[in-house]
Order: structure tokens, then C-alpha cells, then sequence
């Protein structure tokens, strides 16, 4: 929306009743018979409800009747003491802009699109001379040809290495592109037709990458025959390792088609959603369709009062899906939404192309929409029995634990390292929504205190950075609100990103722990302790986890502190519960050690040296072999490399020598 056809305006009522209808019938009088969008705010600022009208001053005159509004509705208007607005140009584009808003917003009383994770794409990179195909997830910055989405990245991971075996694309990254003196081991298990190492020329690779285009934008069949008619010629001529190589292609193809699922006929690009309700949740399932092909699935429970109906979640769900996704060309819903002319609109405006939204009523098209719903339903289904055991779960985690209640959040910490190098330590949260992975925080170590190899001194500065962290945000929540004592109250904080798709007045899920799991014994434990005890934190309950002998799971040993270990029956579910929270921060830890391990390796010593950029430093390693061999070389060896100066080179000396 261009900032010519949006203007934002602020109206204050001075007579300034507290809430109410008094206070929004006083912006009525000043409000434009224009498209728009409208901010109902609560006396903290908090915005209550982000919404979209025709004609502003008519739908905000609707707030003020007395009678006839649901209990959602009544709620809403009792709490609001502001309103805000922004004109737009047209209905459609207010569309967009209420969408932006909920979702940077998440106002109380909106559906609330939630588990908005990125997708990943398969790109096939132009920024190099030779192409290069990898998996991509996030800012489409580079320069490439983008396919997607998938709904996951186990799908994008399948349809890579179909295409490495069909394809022969490299995968590599342009530094070790550029570093190959001899093909790597994809080449030897053909996955990759060696273009560093000129195995393949420059011409007949880009054939491959044509092959690879016209694939994954539909014409698989075409590529298919193609190559099944190069088979068969390099056969005729007895030219039978070729013709295998051509086999192995054809083969790899018809694998990823077989592994699609439904493969529509006349849906070749097109999103389809299915909404169904039960026991005061929604859940919305998309499939999506590209090139003819069923990339995947994947189930959303959107935050919603429990007075909306499936079409009207369907609906809201919608703006903020597309708010920052391509759009296709066809959108199937399973109910009609009451805005879908509108919706059409919007994301045509923002895909800058006619998109249309339908609701099919026949042919192969209901029978995707059927698929989806039926979809829908079973993971619904899953998601309900998985919230009463969840529930039953917590109440026991209450009963064998000592809390006078079943815990809202559940935090598990854990360290990982090889013999201390890059030490990394690592929180899970869970709660009654099983895992809250979008709260999971990892700590990389760098105090300079912590001595390497130190699993009580990690798990020292892991736990006070994490609680002196709390303890500030609470007391500048607690100066704010003119609350004393942080950290002591009986109410923490609420979290505002919390909540499970209910009513919209549940009682949210704090930031503080109402219990913590520490992956350890009494050691682990008493460090822990010690922490809180100087922080003045006495209201968390701490236990520790330790493994069996001979580290067998169903022998653990609880540590808390003031009581005698202890360990849980056998067979208890309560016992399996915590075995999967422990190896759940056992995974999360491991990973981000990895990534952080994989990173320093990714690093050169050339980097640190001002003055070598991409270009000098991949002549130095073309010239030299590696960076080990760059530090031992003289001051006249490294200039006579290509681009490096006298004064560079003695840069570089130094560096090394020095």
C-alpha cells in the first residue's frame, strides 16, 4: 500500500469517559465514509482488536448499541479507552494492512494465525557462473529461480536428492566450488556431475540445469521422454554406460513422482485449505500444489474465541497466511468465507496477478478440498487426545513433584561440548501445549570465569544469566505498573504470546517456571540452588534428573532439595514424559553445539586479516592448497601470488609470524 492512498489519523475524545461505547460514539463524529482500518486499545495501550471496514464511520457506529453483541464483542468494547485509524484506498487494501497488523500486533480479541514458521523452497542459484541447487528458507535475496513452498523440510530434502540423482546439479557452496582440485564424493556416487573439476563441460551442464527448470516448473513428462529417447540412442549405439547413466536419471524421476502422494491433473499451481471445529478448537490444514505435483501438507490451530465460526477463522486465517508468502494463482477453500471477493482482490493486489478464490463443488478439485478436510479432521483429532494426556501428564509431574498445581510452563536445562570447546548451553520449554519450541533459548558460554570443560560452571552461568534476565523484565514491568517486590509477587507476568486457541480470557502462560529440570544429579543441582539463593528466587521448584546405572533409561534418580532421591515407577507415564523432556534438551543442546561447532570450522584464519577479501583470499588458496599452508609461506611467496601486493603480503607475514 502506497503511502499516497493511506492516511493515519488520531482522534481523542477530551471529555474522556473511561471505556466504553461513550468513548468510541465520540470518535464517530469525526470518522470518513472511507475504507480503513480501526485499533481498539485497552488503558495500557495494549491494542485489543485490529479490524477492517467498508466504511469506517459506519462499522465503528456499530460498537455503540447497547444490545445485541456477542459476549466477545462485549468484552472488547467495555475494555477500550483509544481508538486508532488509518484510511485506505480501498477495501481490499485495508484487507492487507489489517492482516500486517494482527500479526505484528496479536491483538487479544483477533484469530490469531500462530506456528507462522518459514518455509523452505529448493533455489537453484544464478549468482555464480555455474548454478547451484540447495535448499532456502527465509529472505529470497539471492539471485536464482525459487520453487516452493514445501510444507517441510523432510519434502524439500526428498525432492533434493531426486534432483541431485536426476540432475547431477551441484550442491556445494561456491568457496569449495572454487577449492576442488579433484570431484568429491557426490560426483562418485552419482549425485553430482563434477562441473569443478571439469567433468562435465560448461555447455552440457547448463543442459542439465534446463532439464532441472523444466522439471520443477511441471513439465516432468517432457523431461522424462527426453531423456528416455537419449537412453534409448546411446543404447542403439552401444554406448551402454551412458544409456545407464540415463537410466539412473529416468529412475530417479519417476521416484519423486511416486513419492508425491496426489498428483492433481487439473490443479497444476494452487493452495488448498480445510477448516473444521471441535471441543473449542479450529484447525486449518493447507496443501500445496506446484507444477502438478502435491508438495506437501501441514496443520494450523489458530487462536480463536470459541464464538467464531470455522468460516470466519478460515477467513482471518487467510489475510495473515499470504501476508508475506507467494500467492498462487488458485486458492480452494473448503466454506465459503463471506469476504472471498474482497480476499480475491487483496491477493491479487499483492501477488500484482489475478489469484482466484473458489469453493468447488464438483470434480477433481472437491476432491482435494475432501482430502484436506478429512486431513483436518485426524489431526484435529491427534491434537485434542494429545491435550487431555498432556493434561493428565501435568497433574502427575504436580502430584510427584510437590506443586499445588499442575505447571503452566516447564523449563529442562542442559550443557553440550566436546572436552570444552564451544560450550553451549541450552532451555527447553514445555507446558499444556506439549513443547513451545518458539520460547527454546540457547546460551553460548563465554565467561571468561567458566574454566573449559566445566559442566558446573556452565550450568552456573546458563541459569543466572537466564533469571537476572527475568528479574530485570519484571522489574521494569513492576516499575511501570508501580508493583513492588519483582520476582516475589504470588501473579507473575503474563505472557502475551500465550495461549491455547480457547476462550480469549484463559489465563495465560507466565515467563516464569513453575518448575525446572536440570539434566544432572546433586551436584548439578546444588549449583543450581546456590544461583537462585543469591538471586533471593525461592519460588521455582528444582529437580534434578539424574541417569541410572549404566545410564538406563527407566532407573533415573530425582534430586530435590530437602528431600531423599528418589525414582518413579517403571512404568509410569509420568517417568516417560520426563525421559522425553530430558532427551528433547538432551537434541536441543547437541544441535546448537553443532551449529556453533560447524560455524567456527566454516571460518579461516585469512578472515581475521584486514585488507584480504573473497577475492585475494581464494587466490591465496588456489595458489597455496589451504590456510595452514598460507601461514608457513615466505614474504616472497606470497607475492608472487596473483593480486597480492608487497604490502599485503607483509600483512599477511605478520599476521602468521608475528
Amino acid at each position: 500500500m502506497s503511502t499516497e492512498d493511506a492516511t493515519e489519523t488520531t482522534a481523542t475524545d477530551e471529555a474522556g469517559p473511561a471505556s466504553g461505547t461513550d468513548v468510541i460514539r465520540g470518535y464517530v463524529k469525526n470518522l470518513p465514509n472511507r475504507p480503513g482500518v480501526y485499533r481498539m486499545m485497552n488503558a495500557d495501550g495494549d491494542v485489543l482488536y485490529v479490524g477492517k471496514a467498508r466504511n469506517l464511520k459506519k462499522r465503528v457506529q456499530s460498537y455503540t448499541r447497547l444490545m445485541g453483541h456477542t459476549n466477545r464483542i462485549a468484552r472488547m468494547i467495555s475494555g477500550t479507552v483509544h481508538m486508532e485509524f488509518v484510511t485506505t484506498a480501498s477495501e481490499a487494501e485495508a484487507l492487507l494492512l489489517e492482516a500486517n497488523l494482527i500479526k505484528r500486533l496479536k491483538p487479544r480479541f483477533n484469530v490469531l494465525m500462530r506456528d507462522d514458521k518459514s518455509f523452505p523452497y529448493i533455489l537453484l542459484a544464478r549468482d555464480h557462473d555455474v548454478a547451484q541447487v540447495v535448499k532456502h528458507r527465509g529472505a529470497r535475496s539471492r539471485k536464482g529461480e525459487y520453487f516452493g513452498p514445501f510444507a517441510s523440510a523432510g519434502a524439500v530434502n526428498r525432492t533434493l536428492n531426486a534432483l541431485q540423482r536426476a540432475f547431477l546439479l551441484r550442491s556445494c557452496s561456491d568457496s569449495v566450488y572454487e577449492s576442488r582440485t579433484r570431484p568429491c564424493l557426490l560426483y562418485q556416487i552419482k549425485r553430482c556431475s563434477a562441473p569443478c573439476t571439469g567433468e562435465i563441460s560448461r555447455e552440457d551442464y547448463d543442459e542439465l540445469v534446463k532439464e532441472a527448470l523444466g522439471f520443477l516448473a511441471g513439465r516432468s513428462q517432457s523431461v522424462k521422454d527426453g531423456l528416455l529417447k537419449l537412453m534409448e540412442t546411446a543404447s542403439a549405439g552401444l554406448d551402454f554406460e551412458r544409456a545407464a547413466i540415463y537410466r539412473d536419471r529416468i529412475a530417479a524421476l519417476t521416484h519423486v513422482q511416486a513419492h508425491q502422494g496426489i498428483n492433481p491433473g487439473t490443479v497444476l499451481e494452487g493452495d488448498v485449505f480445510a477448516v473444521t471445529q471441535d471441543g473449542g478448537q479450529t484447525c486449518v490444514q493447507v496443501f500445496f500444489f506446484r507444477a502438478g505435483q502435491n508438495w506437501g501438507n501441514r496443520a494450523y490451530f489458530p487462536r480463536a474465541d470459541r464464538s467464531f465460526e470455522a468460516a470466519e477463522v478460515l477467513e482471518a486465517f487467510l489475510a495473515q497466511f499470504y501476508d508475506d508468502k507467494p500467492i498462487p494463482r488458485l486458492v480452494l477453500l473448503s466454506e465459503d468465507v463471506k469476504g472471498r471477493a474482497i480476499l480475491a482482490d487483496a491477493l491479487s493486489v499483492r501477488a500484482e496477478r489475478r489469484i482466484t478464490v473458489s469453493v468447488p463443488r464438483r470434480g477433481e478439485k472437491l476432491e482435494l478440498v475432501e482430502h484436506a478436510l478429512s486431513n483436518a479432521r485426524e489431526a484435529l483429532g491427534r491434537r485434542l487426545a494429545e491435550t487431555r494426556s498432556q493434561n493428565t501428564l501435568l497433574e502427575g509431574i504436580a502430584e510427584k513433584f510437590g506443586l499445588d498445581s499442575p505447571p503452566a510452563r516447564i523449563e529442562v536445562y542442559d550443557n553440550s561440548h566436546i572436552q570444552g570447546t564451544h560450550p553451549v548451553g541450552a532451555m527447553i520449554v514445555a507446558g499444556a501445549e506439549g513443547f513451545l519450541k518458539n520460547q527454546y533459548r540457547k546460551f553460548n558460554i563465554k565467561s571468561q570465569e567458566t574454566v573449559a570443560g566445566d559442566d558446573y560452571g556452565m550450568m552456573r552461568e546458563v541459569l543466572k544469566r537466564r533469571f537476572t534476565r527475568l528479574l530485570k523484565v519484571e522489574e521494569n514491568d513492576a516499575r511501570k505498573a508501580g508493583s513492588p517486590e519483582p520476582g516475589l509477587k504470588d501473579t507473575p507476568p503474563e505472557d502475551s504470546d500465550a495461549g491455547d486457541g480457547g476462550d480469549v480470557d484463559e489465563v495465560k502462560v507466565s515467563p516464569w517456571p513453575d518448575i525446572i529440570f536440570i539434566d544432572g544429579g546433586a551436584g548439578q543441582l546444588s549449583v543450581v540452588k546456590e544461583v537462585l539463593d543469591d538471586l533471593g528466587i525461592s519460588r521455582v521448584t528444582l529437580v534434578g534428573i539424574a541417569k541410572g546405572p549404566d545410564r538406563d533409561a527407566g532407573r533415573e534418580r530425582f534430586f530435590m532439595p530437602g528431600r531423599a532421591p528418589f525414582m518413579l515407577e517403571a512404568r509410569d507415564p509420568v517417568l516417560y514424559y520426563l525421559q522425553r523432556l530430558r532427551d528433547e534438551a538432551h537434541r536441543f543442546a547437541i544441535g546448537s553445539h553443532r551449529a556453533r561447532r560447524k560455524k567456527a570450522i566454516g571460518t579461516s584464519p585469512l578472515d581475521e586479516i584486514s585488507g584480504v577479501g573473497p577475492g585475494r583470499k581464494r587466490a591465496l588458496l588456489r595458489h597455496f592448497g589451504s590456510a595452514r599452508a598460507v601461514s608457513r609461506a615466505g614474504l616472497n611467496d606470497l607475492e608472487a601470488v596473483d593480486g597480492i601486493s608487497k604490502t599485503i603480503a607483509r600483512q599477511i607475514h605478520d599476521h602468521f609470524h608475528t
